[in-house]
């Protein structure tokens, strides 16, 4: 779903993903976060986005997924960002957990060995 709102900024796509309690950090110095809320936040400056999720590592209910993305700012600059994130799911598969671990860098920048394609949600 990541796959398809991201680039969309569908910010209501993005939090029925989520448990109404979920416990979110999209970094790890930053408190934790309603996602919906995050993702507000996130998108107010995206004019657009490309992004691409490597195939997920499951154990159980949790599951660990890298990803890559290049936001375009409405000023046109562009930004590359790359992480990981790490989750946890509740048994009707809402995301009860999530903490990210990412970073960015101005310009496009491809990464070797990132995620090469959007086969991942």
């Amino acid at each position: 779903m990541w796959t398809r709102a991201w680039p969309a900024a569908d910010e209501d796509a993005i939090a029925a993903l989520y448990a109404p309690d979920a416990v979110f950090y999209s970094h790890p110095f930053r408190p934790r976060q309603d996602p919906r809320e995050y993702v507000v936040w996130a998108f107010e400056d995206q004019a657009a986005a490309e992004c691409r999720f490597g195939e997920p590592v499951v154990e159980g209910m949790r599951a660990a997924v890298d990803w890559w993305a290049v936001v375009t700012l409405h000023d046109g600059s562009l930004q590359s960002l790359a992480g990981t994130s790490l989750l946890r799911f509740r048994a009707d598969g809402l995301v009860s957990e999530q903490r990210d671990a990412w970073g960015e860098a101005a310009g496009r920048h491809e990464l070797e060995d990132w995620p090469s394609d959007s086969s991942g949600s």
